[in-house]
């Protein structure tokens, strides 16, 4: 699906479907958390440093879920922003029970 989308509620219907793998989902919640993680240290050591930790943690976990368990590409290649987003509402729903971890 390469197409536009009219706004953030379709497309987080289909980045739902890019993330069926649990094992893909748990590997989000845990860069997620880990990017949490680097931000906090950035901003308690004034060390900007650890923001590309957060970036680096983040990605790397989530594309490894997509690469070798999803087996597909990662929506951000197609829609940063959009992608961007979608990982925190996930991680947020998640964490709420919405979506099994």
């Amino acid at each position: 699906m390469s197409e536009g989308f009219a706004s953030f509620s379709k497309f987080y219907v289909y980045y739902l479907g890019e993330h069926r793998d649990r094992t893909c989902r748990r590997l989000h919640f845990a860069g997620s958390s880990l990017a949490l993680g680097f931000v906090v240290l950035a901003i308690m050591r004034g060390d900007p440093r650890w923001l590309l930790a957060s970036l680096l943690s983040g990605y790397a976990f989530a594309w490894v879920g997509h690469f070798f368990f999803e087996h597909n590409r990662p929506a951000t290649f197609k829609h940063p922003f959009y992608s961007f987003a979608g990982d925190w509402v996930m991680f947020k729903d998640i964490l709420i029970g919405k979506i099994p971890f």
